[in-house]
């Protein structure tokens, strides 16, 4: 078709990018495609970094996502090492003062470690990038002891992968337990004793004075006292890297930030979509923005079929997002509500049950622990939005796919 793009640029290299580019190859399209990145690596996975890439289980090699082979036979043209600043009719300029011209642009320009002013150091890491990640575990070996600053699911990793290399670490969570407004008191409690039981000295409530570097290590000063360290690395979440977007006219999430598009992952510039962790989405009277590995993808498939004349985008999917610590594999769905029921099926204690959230009879969220199986049934009773009775999420000799065709008919 005439109308469809002859070329393509992503500023950015993630999952969104690459998920994007991979499908308009496989489904014909033939035009231009350009990727552009800012670091000098071939685009890579994130999700490793704090956890088999940490732990020295994986090397770059392994989290590759497009190597020079796959792009040199499939017409890709890799830019690394250079950076955007704005787009406008059909260009991208870059901070060289190059352009690249292209018919549609994809922004996945993805989220950078949130910094805490003043925090910074030899001996303190962020963990974002891949280098990044290298830094982080050549200094592990020579670490007897290392504070975490930040209990989510980055400093959970690291914290994880830390102590199967035999290190002691003490975690620093400003909240009353970690992941509590993603999981609720229950399960996070449940979550901050998973830590606890494989050695972390896990601290809540904890406001960061100084962090000063001594001539052994480093000192983090909280308000409940010092904690002595090796190293210290910084998991506060992150921010946007929506500057293109700002310098470009595009409007932002005035709150959280964020690169605001429509169902379709398009911004208000006719051509320019957005994807991935930088994309925030209207929804109601605010905005959702998810930083993980399973949106981005959802998000830069979307964008190659607007491209090829398959438009409707994403569908209202349920987020879902997972984590690998210890040896247990969690997995997160929806998006969990204050007055939640929480109905438990299998066994806490043995550290193998799924929790269904419920609300009017509801599911709206689900958290998973060694229950891969149980998932897929999870996200469907999410999706549909259905009545589903309590006793039947408990009991174990109840088909969760069973009771799916039953709440559904």
């Amino acid at each position: 078709m005439s109308d469809l793009p002859r070329s393509f640029v992503t500023v950015g290299a993630g999952q969104a990018a690459v998920a994007a580019v991979r499908l308009l190859r496989r489904r014909g399209f033939d035009g231009r495609v350009t990727v552009l990145s800012d670091e000098n690596h071939a685009p890579y996975q994130r999700p490793p970094l704090s956890k088999e890439y940490l732990r020295g289980d994986t090397e770059p090699e392994d989290v590759t996502l497009l190597d020079e082979a796959w792009c040199t036979e499939n017409a890709v043209e890799l830019r690394l090492g250079v950076r955007a600043e704005s787009v406008a009719e059909g260009r991208v300029r870059l901070t060289d003062g190059c352009e690249v011209e292209s018919d549609a642009v994809l922004l996945a320009t993805g989220v950078r470690a949130r910094r805490l002013p003043g925090v910074e150091g030899e001996r303190v890491v962020h963990l974002r990038t891949l280098d990044d990640a290298a830094r982080l575990r050549d200094m592990l070996p020579a670490a007897e002891r290392i504070a975490v600053v930040g209990g989510g699911l980055i400093g959970s990793e690291v914290a994880a992968s830390a102590r199967a290399l035999g290190i002691a670490v003490t975690t620093l969570e400003a909240g009353a337990l970690p992941l509590i407004s993603q999981l609720g008191f229950e399960m996070a409690e449940f979550y901050a004793g998973l830590h606890r039981e494989y050695g972390v000295d896990l601290r809540c409530g904890q406001e960061i004075g100084t962090v000063t570097e001594t001539a052994s290590g480093v000192l983090v000063q909280t308000a409940d006292g010092d904690v002595e360290a090796d190293l210290v690395v910084v998991a506060v979440g992150a921010v946007p890297n929506d500057e293109i977007a700002r310098a470009s006219g595009l409007e932002v999430d005035p709150v959280r930030g964020g690169i605001v598009v429509d169902d379709s992952c398009r911004t208000a510039l006719p051509g320019v979509f957005a994807a991935g962790d930088v994309a925030s989405r209207a929804v109601g009277d605010g905005f959702v923005r998810v930083e993980h590995v399973d949106n981005a993808t959802t998000q830069g498939t979307a964008v190659a079929k607007a491209l090829i004349g398959k438009p409707g985008g994403p569908a209202e999917d349920v987020p879902w997002y997972w984590s690998d610590q210890y040896e247990f594999g969690l997995q997160f769905l929806g998006r969990p509500r204050p007055d939640a029921e929480i109905v438990v099926r299998g066994s806490m204690a043995g550290r193998n049950f799924i929790a269904f959230y419920l609300s009017g009879g509801r599911v709206h969220a689900s958290f998973a622990v060694d229950r891969g199986g149980d998932v897929p049934a999870a996200k469907q009773l999410i999706a549909l939005g259905l009545a589903v009775p309590a006793a039947a999420l408990a009991d174990e000799a109840t088909d969760l796919f069973d009771l799916l065709d039953t709440v559904s008919a």
